[in-house]
């Protein structure tokens, strides 16, 4: 039997509606990006506003790279010394005004920074959305600027890092140099395996250093065609969490600038090497900042099976695995999340739930 055909009047009101239910979809997801529209050097938009007290600056390195920084008073008294938050590859310091939140609210100081090549600072390459380093040395410039020009001659000791990923990676290869200037370390997820490869992490390395010395090291080692910016939360490798996912491609909607597609195979082959590096026979000796290591019990970007092995092999280190996460623990679903804090209240001295709680 034939449906009646409907009339003039109710088509009109059907197209009504879905311009309605249309509308309501975009307004939901502009919430997410919305905010004032003066330009400033760090982003806001309404489920993601600046933490108050913002101290914003850009910092040259010795080879002449722009650095965008921010760092933050601990909100309690009395203050228990400043964490510097050391990012993971294609990250930004908005991505972290949250985890910034949590930590005044600990009686720390924060203070953090874009690394070269990615968020706010100096890109590397015309096409600044290519993610690229000649080698990790270079990133060892960045924190070296960061803790000799701001970290020692304006923050309240003592220190402490808060790494993740590609920043966990750094932070050991600047281990063994830190002397007595930090205090200890979390690292979340530290890029020491990549996981989930098609092939060999060591044949990647050949691979991407064979192309690098044929003239390939700046072109990008996969095709983006599916860049941040319209990437769908289904299937995406990182978190769980739907509403953080949402706020951080909130943030990369209103200043697409800090978008950073994948990296070149120079930037793999500098990543397979500094990974090579820190696996070293007797690397591990040289570190004597206590460090804790927080693997990701889903993570298919690294290895959580090398973060557990590298914990048992430092002398001064510990490791937790934190079952059902993914890659970003910092990013996930509250229950996960503060899995990860309430690892770092443990572990770094001063840091007690207690202060959330009134004393």
């Amino acid at each position: 039997m034939k449906a009646p055909k409907p009339t003039p009047q109710q088509e009109a009101q059907t197209a009504q509606h879905a311009v309605m239910r249309v509308s309501s979809v975009a307004d939901q997801a502009d919430e997410y990006r919305e905010a004032d529209e003066e330009p400033s050097i760090l982003v806001a938009t309404r489920f993601n506003p600046i933490p108050e007290g913002a101290k914003t600056d850009f910092l040259t390195t010795e080879d002449g790279i722009k650095l965008r920084t921010a760092r933050w008073s601990a909100a309690t008294r009395p203050t228990k010394g400043t964490v510097i938050i050391l990012q993971g590859r294609s990250e930004f310091i908005e991505k972290y005004f949250e985890t910034v939140g949590d930590l005044r609210k600990r009686g720390f100081g924060v203070l953090t920074f874009d690394w070269r090549g990615q968020g706010g600072s100096d890109r590397l390459l015309p096409d600044g959305t290519r993610g690229h380093v000649e080698h990790f040395n270079q990133y060892l410039i960045d924190l070296e600027a960061v803790m000799t020009e701001i970290a020692l001659p304006d923050c309240t000791g003592p220190f402490f890092i808060l790494a993740h990923s590609m920043g966990g990676l750094v932070a050991l290869l600047a281990a063994p140099s830190f002397g007595n200037r930090i205090n200890r370390m979390v690292l979340t997820a530290p890029l020491l395996a990549l996981n989930d490869l098609p092939v060999s992490q060591s044949l990647l390395q050949r691979f991407a250093g064979a192309l690098s010395f044929l003239g390939f090291a700046r072109s990008q080692a996969r095709r983006d065609t599916n860049n941040a910016l319209v990437k769908p939360f289904l299937g995406n490798k990182l978190t769980s969490d739907i509403e953080r996912f949402q706020r951080n491609r909130g943030t990369i909607e209103r200043r697409e600038s800090l978008v950073l597609g994948a990296p070149t195979f120079g930037w793999t082959f500098a990543a397979c090497r500094a990974m090579e590096q820190v696996h070293e026979l007797g690397f591990t000796s040289h570190i004597s900042v206590p460090t804790l290591m927080l693997a990701a019990g889903n993570d298919t970007v690294v290895d959580p099976r090398s973060v557990e092995a590298y914990g048992r092999s430092m002398r001064a280190g510990a490791f937790l695995t934190i079952s059902g996460a993914k890659h970003e623990l910092l990013q996930e679903r509250d229950f996960l999340r503060e899995q990860a804090l309430a690892a770092f209240d443990g572990f770094v001295p001063g840091s007690t739930l207690e202060d959330l709680r009134g004393g």
